[in-house]
Parts: C-alpha cells; structure tokens; sequence
C-alpha cells in the first residue's frame, strides 16, 4: 500500500456517498416495516476520519453495513469510489468487499490461529500463496507493533492487542477504505487512545479514508476531522468536527455533547439560576475561546474592564480534531452598566459567550 501525498480531505471526489438512502426492515405478513434509514444524503471525503454518531437505534450501524454490502439499500444507492454497490452480483461484491476492511468491537478472532494466520486469513481466502501471503503480514504485524507475537493465541493477548490484530487483519488486502464499528468500545481508555493513535498513523501514512461509528464522542473528538449526526434515520448535523462540536445547532447533537464539551457547573448552582435579572443578580456568563482569541489573554482584560469583582466558577481546555477550544465560566453583578460594558467588550475582542442565566 503506498503512501499518500495529501491526505486533505477530497469533497470533490468523495470515497462515499449516501444518495437518497432508505432502507426498511420487516413489513412481512401485514406487519409494518421498520425504517433504519430515511433517505440519507451524505458523502464522506476521500482522505478523510469521518465520525458517525447518534443514539442507540438511530441508524449508525445499518449505515454502515451498507457501505460494504451486508446491507442492500431499500432505496437510493450507496456508492463507494463510485461503484453503486447495490447493483454488484456476488463476485463484484467480493472484489468490492477487499477494497473495505471492516474493524469490529469485538474484534472476531479465530481462537485457533495465531496472530500471524489471523492476519493472513483474508489472503489466504483471496488464493494468495504463502509466500506472498507471509511477505504481506510481517510488515502489518510491525505496523500494529506485535512483531513479536507473530505465534501467540488470541487467548494470550490484551484487548488492545487483539484489537491490533484485527486492525492488522483489515489492512491485509491493503484496502482503500476502513470501516471501524465500535472499535474501541471493550477497551479501556488507555487502550483506546493507543488504537487511535494507530488509526490517525493509518490515515496519515497510507492515505486511508476511515469511516467509524461510535457513542463515544471521546473517540469521535480525538480522531475525526469531519462527523455527521444521525437521528431516526437522518443525518442531521455535519461538517468538520470542530465546527459542530463547538456550535451544535441540531438539539440531537446537542444532546448528546452536553457532557463532553465545554465546562459542566454543579446543579445547585444552575437550579437557582433564573433567565431574567433581578436587581442584586449577578451574571452567569460562559466564555469560549477558539482561534485567535484562543491565545489572547482575554480574561485578565474582561477583569480590568469590569473591575475586580469577575468570579471564576469554573474552567476547561480542551483539544477537537488538532484544534485548541477552552471554555470558562464567570460571573459579575447583573445591573445594566456592568452588562453594556461587557458587552461592549464582546464585541470589541469578537469572544464568543453564552449566558447561562442570573442569580444571587
């Protein structure tokens, strides 16, 4: 497999793409069908991480059993490098299906072969001699760093290192697209960024397009430069990870980074808040920094504008898709000269803020 010269992600010419999609399940018998998908349009950029998330039943999992054909649309297609991979008879979608390694939760190892014939399962299944079988294996086992397990069982390896192997196994037909359902979701975090690691090492050296899903958006955070929201068979947010993990508009997306983005304040202090001020209150104010204002010492400025009575509550910083983003929670008197001051002050530094609400 060689490497990549660019691995920007390519919309243009889009490794997959969703048109019109729906797919139903059931309706035998009189009984109504089940609609996993409701007419999704979406394409994931050629060089690209692209993160599916949304809740349980949503439809990620369907999604992505169609991109390689365990799944038919009920219609609409699902093309892949611009092959409709619906209209593929059986040996088309064998063909298709070396060109798409999968990568699973549960990492589906054969018990009864060590790591190096795990590895070399899908090769030999392709006809592939030994020879060349082996020649391809040996350089996988020391990009997954288990050079040194080549004769171990599965039961003698780590969650990770399992995980590893059946990273290794996916790559072994070297495809053009990696498919990863929950793959991080038996590990423990440590394990977890270490397979990230090796997924954005992937990506970068090889110039794998990945498509994962995930409920982790942990996962989704660290590794994916581009994530759609799925909701009842809908995408409905997407665009770069940074941008709609910093300002979700859907209340689904919303929903589901209420706890992984930005600063959580205890609920005794936000039962109390109310929406409009009374006179005493002070003002909860969330500030979020990003960009330029991300490296500006805006904080100390707000204080000698406002003067010394600025409360620090609460604060984070944090890191989405190679980007910096930081939140910080304030609160000041509540009486309108204070407001239009800070305000003004907004405006002037073009910081992002969010009231939280008024309180005591």
């Amino acid at each position: 497999m060689s490497a990549a010269a660019d691995n920007s992600p390519n919309v243009e010419n889009p490794m997959v793409a969703f048109e019109g999609v729906t797919k139903h399940f059931g309706g035998a018998k009189g009984q109504p069908a089940f609609t996993a998908l409701a007419g999704v349009d979406y394409i994931v950029p050629r060089g690209s991480i692209t993160g599916i998330i949304g809740r349980s039943g949503a439809g990620k999992s369907t999604l992505i059993r169609l991109v390689n054909g365990l799944e038919i649309p009920s219609s609409g297609k699902v093309l892949v490098d611009g092959v409709d991979v619906g209209a593929l008879d059986d040996a088309a979608l064998r063909a298709l299906r070396r060109e798409v390694g999968m990568i699973f939760q549960h990492f589906n190892l054969l018990s009864s072969r060590t790591v190096h014939d795990n590895i070399a399962l899908p090769l030999e299944i392709a006809g592939l001699d030994r020879k060349t079988i082996d020649q391809r294996v040996r350089p996988l086992m020391e990009l997954v760093a288990l050079s040194d397990k080549a004769d171990r069982y599965p039961a003698e390896l780590s969650g990770g290192q399992k995980q590893r192997v059946g990273i290794a196994r996916a790559l072994a037909t070297e495809p053009k697209l990696l498919l990863s359902d929950e793959a991080t979701s038996a590990l423990d975090p440590e394990t977890t960024q270490s397979i990230l690691e090796l997924l954005k090492t992937i990506n970068r050296d090889l110039g794998l397009t990945v498509l994962l899903i995930t409920h982790e958006m942990e996962v989704v955070k660290t590794i994916a430069s581009q994530v759609a929201v799925i909701d009842r068979g809908l995408i409905v947010e997407h665009g770069r990870t940074f941008d709609v993990f910093t300002a979700p508009k859907h209340e689904t997306t919303q929903a589901l980074l209420s706890a992984s983005i930005g600063t959580k304040l205890p609920e005794w202090i936000r039962s109390d808040l109310k929406a409009e001020p009374s006179p005493g209150d002070r003002a909860l104010v969330r500030l979020i920094f990003f960009g330029e204002t991300a490296f500006q010492p805006l904080t100390a400025r707000l204080v000698a504008e406002l003067g010394a009575d600025v409360n620090i509550l609460a604060g984070a910083i944090d890191d989405i898709a190679g980007e910096p983003f930081g939140s910080l929670v304030v609160s000041y008197p509540a009486d309108p000269a204070t407001l239009a001051r800070a305000q003004r002050f907004y405006t002037e530094t073009g910081l992002t803020t969010e009231v939280i609400g008024y309180g005591v």
